[in-house]
């Protein structure tokens, strides 16, 4: 019979029969906000559309994301601010040069920079390994260049992996990923050479492409998701610890008629914070990776 290709980079494991622990202080609950701060080509390249964009160059839907850098990624870092919220910013490395003083407005609230690739005009997965190679450690060396320190988490753009990508970023000096959204829990991945690099979960349902762009939720629709997923998880990890990302991206959800029911929900979860963990995908990388109890 033949064999069914795999991955090999985790086992099977059924939450229910893992070991039981603690985040910080005694809580259960990991919540974290994701904000994709991206930069793309002007007349070829990937890129998400609000509306079918006709040839290139395609004015519509690059102006559309392009006002998420000048204006909605600010609204949203207000609303972070008013709620006390940090987040984990995903940042595409060309944007210090597209976008000069935008990744710095973050970087003043002491949020987490996360490696995010180049630009997201284009994919990882499909390059070779040697130009996989040089991609990430492109993006890396700007980031540390500007951060001063090394960034600890990547997300591919696009969500886009190679086979070797893991490999690639653990040997290139990354502790976790975060493009798989397999787990509800933190999951050690197998690496080339013995290694491993660690997997904290990512949302693609609770994501204003897939929802928004792509099943044509509304706003309100996005952000009553947020509050029953909030509450839901809350319930279910008085039985076992679990992470709760939330990934946005600013020339969708800063939009003024979806920002205000997106304030609501983070100010939902905010009401709680006495009862969750409210963190980064770094603080949840860092925290687990200590913990013997945290595999997959």
């Amino acid at each position: 019979m033949d064999t069914i290709p795999g991955h090999g980079r985790y086992g099977y494991s059924a939450l229910p029969q893992r070991p039981v622990y603690d985040w910080p202080e005694g809580r259960r609950l990991a919540v974290y906000v994701a904000l994709n701060l991206e930069t793309f080509d002007f007349g070829s390249g990937l890129g998400a559309e609000l509306a079918p964009g006709g040839p290139q160059p395609d004015v519509l839907n690059y102006a559309w994301r392009d006002w998420g850098n000048r204006v909605g990624a600010f609204r949203l870092a207000e609303a972070f601010d008013n709620l006390r919220l940090p987040a984990s910013v995903l940042v595409n490395s060309r944007l210090y040069a597209d976008c000069p003083g935008l990744i710095e407005a973050f970087r003043a609230r002491g949020d987490e920079i996360v490696g995010h690739g180049r630009t997201n005009a284009e994919r990882q997965g499909p390059l070779d390994e040697a130009a996989e190679r040089a991609l990430i450690a492109e993006a890396t060396a700007t980031l540390t260049r500007h951060e001063g320190r090394a960034p600890a988490g990547w997300l591919g753009p696009w969500i886009s992996q190679s086979r070797v990508t893991p490999d690639l970023l653990a040997e290139a000096g990354y502790r976790y990923l975060l493009d798989w959204a397999h787990d509800d829990q933190p999951v050690w991945f197998a690496t080339r050479g013995g290694g491993r690099i660690l997997s904290v979960p990512y949302p693609q349902e609770l994501n204003d492409i897939p929802a928004i762009v792509a099943r044509k939720d509304s706003a309100r629709d996005f952000s009553d998701m947020i509050v029953d997923a909030f509450d839901e998880m809350l319930a279910q990890s008085a039985a076992a610890p679990l992470v709760m990302g939330i990934a946005l991206h600013p020339y969708i959800v800063g939009q003024p008629h979806r920002l205000r029911p997106l304030r609501a929900a983070l100010a939902h979860i905010a009401s709680r914070r006495d009862d969750v963990w409210l963190t980064t995908a770094g603080g949840i990388a860092d925290y687990a990776g200590r913990l013997p109890e945290v595999g997959g």
